[in-house]
């Protein structure tokens, strides 16, 4: 989980989130709301994101606000859950 989060919230592609469908919501301006664990248990899940699946969530007033910071400046807005995510894997991790 902390990977995944690193991943989705870490990673860049000029600056940008490297995961296409997260790139595709944070460029809307949705916030990566969540990291459910095996929530995708299909073969396809299971071979392509570990069972993983990420929520984001849009709040309609922040929409226009979130989407200028991310195109912008390029910070991605995230919840509690993520950045502890993001946290935990920064300090256990050797890269």
């Amino acid at each position: 989980m902390r990977l995944c989060a690193w991943y989705l919230y870490g990673e860049k592609h000029r600056g940008y989130a490297l995961n296409p469908v997260a790139n595709f919501h944070l460029q809307n301006g949705s916030v990566m709301w969540r990291i459910n664990w095996m929530a995708d248990t299909s073969p396809r899940g299971i071979a392509g994101s570990c069972g993983m699946m990420v929520n984001y969530r849009y709040f309609l007033e922040d929409t226009a606000s979130n989407s200028a910071a991310y195109l912008g400046t390029k910070q991605i807005k995230a919840s509690e859950q993520v950045l502890s995510l993001v946290s935990q894997f920064q300090q256990n991790s050797k890269l």
